[in-house]
């Protein structure tokens, strides 16, 4: 099922989430590091990192409602869409959260912002699963009739 919210013929929603994955995944990392090491530029970093994460996964987000509402009602892939959903709002809750808990002194993060981090992490483990579900076994945002010798999606032409 093609997605409504395309550039060049590619899921912009699929495009995006690599950001806020990334970005939130690395505030994870740098604060598990920051504990060890005590580095408090890895805290501030982490701190930047999630607020940047927050946003860009809000605007992952709009996208992601956009194909979500193309989805067929009654279905597998709308049910495990709105799983995927959900579960990506309270990551970025969770993350929200963390990052609020550091206003003080972003370099050195409280014990409870690091959980979250690390709680949202885990969760976003799961819902990142779930999105690879609805692209990979369900077929939502792939082009109908692709296929390995389809034509590339900037020469106008139909996967088929």
């Amino acid at each position: 099922m093609r997605t409504r919210a395309n550039l060049f013929g590619h899921p912009v929603h699929q495009m995006l989430i690599v950001f806020p994955l990334g970005l939130l995944a690395m505030a994870v990392i740098f604060d598990v590091i920051r504990l060890f090491t005590g580095s408090t530029a890895l805290g501030t970093s982490a701190y930047y990192m999630i607020a940047a994460g927050v946003i860009a996964g809000l605007v992952a987000a709009a996208f992601g409602l956009i194909d979500w509402l193309a989805i067929p009602n009654g279905t597998r892939a709308r049910s495990v869409g709105a799983w995927h959903a959900i579960g990506n709002v309270v990551v970025v809750l969770l993350f929200a959260a963390s990052w609020w808990l550091r206003t003080g002194d972003p370099a050195s993060a409280p014990m409870l912002a690091v959980l979250l981090g690390v709680l949202g992490g885990a969760l976003a483990l799961v819902t990142g699963w779930l999105g690879g579900e609805l692209v990979n076994r369900l077929g939502i945002g792939v082009s109908e009739g692709a296929n390995p010798n389809a034509p590339s999606s900037l020469s106008g032409r139909d996967a088929r």
